[in-house]
């Protein structure tokens, strides 16, 4: 059963429910306002008797009956009886109901008696003035209590039945209306293959459950777009840097081989299978740094982290390494609040991150420093690593941080092309972003920037 049935189905029995128990209860009260009312109309019957036989001494039962059916709607076998103090009838009536001692006795106890004998209701009351004591009893059939509940029951069951339906299309109307965007999201789910990971599911303008359900169904795409890139980009890399090292080491073997050859050019061969064997294994080195980072980078978990104590400890590595006077780490002015010190990343990944950029930057300056500035303000965190190298070309900056990409004017210079691949990756997992600006021959700049973890 679909769920805007179901919807449908719990909102029609809660609301029947609720309607239902209206009914009865308008019914219940009905009923008893209708016999509540008979019984005042009996007792109007009792006042009169004792008003009439009462205070006038010499009327008789045909005046009583002639004033009744003159002034009073005459009741459904209408029975009115005025007992003395030995419980005798005053005067006799046709129809020869009489009520027993045990009644009377009953209403000279309790001054006021109301109950029901069989189809008839029953008004007893007691009165005691200067011609003695009194009981007046008054009874007769409500015959038009059936008819009425019968008529107020067949009215409240076609409303019920009425109303059930309209509550059912409307709680229906309201289920499809309130479940459209799910159907949408079920609709755009639909066209995602493994091919088209790039699509998105559109945004919903409220913020509500289903805007939750479709973020994080967006940040799974998000992450398993990412899954696929990095597993093809491993693959096609992989293949193709193994292959050429392999490559020219098997192709300078089976020259050497073909014929005997110099101690001089055993020599070189040896020296070109060795340099393409330190290629490989740097390749294949990386290769598995990469398949590790981009594991890491699917599965890490982000903490907030204080970014002037991951410097602090970057900047004892690289001292220990290169020197005080190589590496050069200068502070801003600190935030009074610690909070604005702090990001929400990953230490071992951004470590990783940053220490690819410090090391590509001394490996193209030689023995020159590199700085590094480090400021917070206006809830954003800005580092900014300068080399002195011979710079980036504008051609290439937009391949920079592809990966095992490398320049022509860098291929001289040890390296892989996959450091500024992983610290892209990184960096933008953590929420991050990294620009950089070639400074010409001077230099390169490194910028990257994080929201602290107060604004993020």
């Amino acid at each position: 059963m679909k769920i805007k049935t179901r919807l449908s189905l719990y909102f029609t029995l809660i609301s029947c429910g609720a309607l239902l128990l209206v009914l009865l209860t308008l019914c219940f009260a009905m009923f008893g306002f209708l016999k509540a009312d008979f019984n005042k109309r009996l007792a109007d019957r009792v006042n009169i008797a004792s008003q009439l036989y009462l205070e006038a001494d010499e009327i008789d039962a045909d005046s009583l009956v002639e004033i009744q059916q003159r002034y009073l709607e005459k009741l459904p076998d209408e029975v009115i009886r005025v007992y003395n103090k030995r419980n005798k009838a005053a005067f006799n009536a046709t129809n020869g109901l009489y009520w027993n001692d045990s009644v009377i006795n009953q209403v000279r106890q309790k001054g006021a008696i109301e109950y029901v004998d069989s189809e008839r209701q029953v008004v007893g009351k007691y009165y005691h003035d200067n011609q003695g004591s009194f009981v007046i009893l008054a009874s007769a059939v409500d015959r038009n209590i059936d008819r009425r509940m019968a008529t107020l029951s067949l009215i409240s069951a076609i409303l019920f039945v009425g109303f059930s339906a309209i509550l059912f299309f409307a709680g229906r109307w309201f289920a499809k209306n309130a479940l459209a965007p799910i159907q949408s999201i079920v609709n755009q789910m639909r066209n995602i293959r493994s091919n088209n990971l790039h699509l998105r599911i559109s945004d919903n303008k409220n913020k509500d459950e289903i805007a939750e359900l479709i973020s994080n169904f967006n940040n799974l795409l998000h992450r398993l777009e990412n899954a696929f890139e990095l597993q093809q980009s491993f693959v096609s890399n992989a293949s193709h840097e193994l292959r050429t090292p392999l490559t020219s080491i098997v192709g300078e073997a089976e020259v050497a081989l073909k014929q005997e050859r110099s101690i001089q050019e055993y020599e070189r061969v040896l020296k070109s299978v060795t340099t393409d064997a330190m290629h490989l294994q740097e390749t294949i080195t990386s290769l598995m740094e990469l398949a590790q980072v981009d594991a890491n980078y699917t599965q890490a978990t982000l903490q907030p982290l204080r970014v002037d104590e991951l410097l602090w400890e970057i900047n004892d590595l690289w001292q220990n390494k290169k020197g005080r006077d190589l590496f050069l780490l200068t502070f801003a002015e600190f935030p009074e609040d610690e909070q604005m010190l702090q990001i929400s990343g990953n230490k071992p990944l951004l470590l990783i991150a940053i220490n690819n950029i410090i090391d590509n930057a001394f490996k193209y300056s030689g023995d020159k420093p590199v700085q590094v500035y480090f400021e917070s303000a206006n809830s954003n965190i800005k580092i900014t690593v300068t080399d002195s190298g011979p710079g980036i070309k504008q051609e290439d900056l937009p391949h920079i941080f592809k990966s095992f990409y490398r320049s022509q004017a860098t291929r001289s210079v040890p390296g892989n092309g996959v450091g500024l691949y992983i610290t892209y990756k990184i960096i933008q997992l953590c929420g991050g972003t990294v620009e950089v600006v070639p400074n010409g021959d001077l230099g390169s700049t490194f910028i990257l920037q994080f929201p602290t973890a107060i604004n993020g």
